[in-house]
């Protein structure tokens, strides 16, 4: 019997893209190597958002998958506290793994620093390493930091990391082909490119077609508030513009919350409405009753490569995306989503304006759900990490 290694910050019950895509992956993993190998999961307890909390087994073996939870310290999602919770993983999981032999090693990882630790772990063990890389950290890290020092300091540091881990693996996996550039200077592993995914709970989503009958259109954000997304630069100017027509429910939690929060206090603003993290079952239901479904990242360069997770799940609802977003993401809509509003991130005119000419319809699309099903992606990507067993 094979052993693999599979290294996750983010696994069920968190709520997350992370947790989402690793959850479902990991049990089509099991489920195709089941009688030839063991899967040992090493995650985290629930720690996406500070408000979300979520009973969980520190250990659990369900058939041939054993999980083991670390407990985190409590954390508000800025850099300082990432680091110390990610410094809490890597030590213990280096602990939990001392002295056990593995065959594979699996990470899946968005800040680089889980497929370091697994570079680690494989190269300890000579074994082969296969990576799913759901981010670029040096092109968000080049954008995001701000302190000259700090970014002299961090930056070379960060890249080092980058070509040891990289340089090492076997295989990596690509979330968005928009990364396909970048990795061009890292020859040795095999390349693919498995996007995420629609899962299960959405596709069989009960929307009708129907519009509501509320007295305005009702656009739903549900998502990390954080840097990455940027919603302060857009939502309230664009509520403010737009008056009482429209209502945007932002469900959420992360590092500019308060930013966002303070912005609409300043304009007085009463069709913004901020509402926790919820389970995936009370967010079909948001869903169902909107009138728009609404993505945005903000104005940086690394995110013209990323392809958000958030557009898998949006696109399986039959009303229109709002979708504030540049480079490879603006482009992949442009191709495979119908029935959208599509602007560059933090354009507030455009938004506007498109949505004042907006003509209002609700359609399913069924083809983009067939192609990008979650299951059919999982299964073929656990195909590709059986090959290194």
């Amino acid at each position: 019997m094979k052993n693999i290694l599979y290294l996750t910050f983010y696994f069920e019950p968190d709520l997350c893209a992370g947790s989402f895509r690793n959850t479902t992956l990991i049990k089509e993993l099991a489920l195709k190597a089941k009688g030839k190998a063991k899967i040992e999961v090493i995650t985290t307890f629930p720690n996406r958002y500070d408000t979300y909390k979520v009973d969980a087994k520190k250990n659990e073996t369900v058939e041939n998958i054993e999980i083991h939870r670390i407990v985190l310290p409590a954390h508000q999602s800025g850099m300082k506290d990432q680091i110390m919770s990610f410094k809490e993983y890597y030590f213990k999981a280096l602990r939990i793994t001392k002295n056990k032999k593995y065959d594979l090693v699996i990470a899946s990882s968005s800040r680089l620093f889980t497929a370091f630790l697994a570079y680690k772990i494989a190269v300890a063990q000579k074994v082969p390493l296969y990576l799913d890389i759901r981010d670029i950290f040096y092109d968000t890290m080049e954008d995001v930091l701000k302190n000259k020092i700090i970014k002299a300091f961090s930056l070379p540091v960060i890249k080092y990391i980058e070509k040891k881990t990289f340089n090492y693996a076997a295989h990596i996996n690509l979330i968005s082909a928009g990364f396909k550039t970048y990795f061009e200077q890292y020859k040795r592993p095999n390349y693919s490119y498995f996007t995420n995914g629609i899962d299960q709970i959405f596709i069989n989503n009960n929307s009708v077609l129907t519009e509501s009958k509320l007295s305005f259109k009702k656009i739903v954000y549900a998502g990390n508030v954080g840097e990455g997304q940027g919603l302060e630069k857009i939502i309230p100017e664009a509520a403010l513009r737009l008056g009482t027509e429209f209502q945007f429910l932002i469900i959420g939690d992360g590092s500019t919350k308060e930013r966002l929060i303070e912005k609409v206090n300043e304009y007085n603003l009463t069709n913004v409405i901020m509402m926790s993290p919820m389970e995936r079952k009370e967010l079909l239901k948001v869903y169902e009753d909107c009138d728009f479904t609404f993505v945005h990242l903000n104005d940086y360069d690394a995110f013209k490569k990323v392809l958000p997770s958030k557009i898998f799940e949006l696109a399986c609802f039959p009303q229109p995306l709002i979708a504030g977003v540049g480079g490879y993401s603006y482009k992949f809509i442009s191709e495979n989503v119908d029935n959208k509003i599509l602007f560059n991130p933090c354009d507030v005119d455009s938004l506007v304006t498109q949505l004042k000419r907006f003509i209002y319809k609700k359609e399913k699309r069924s083809e983009f759900i067939r192609k990008f099903n979650r299951t059919g992606i999982n299964s073929q990507m656990a195909e590709t990490m059986l090959q290194y067993i």
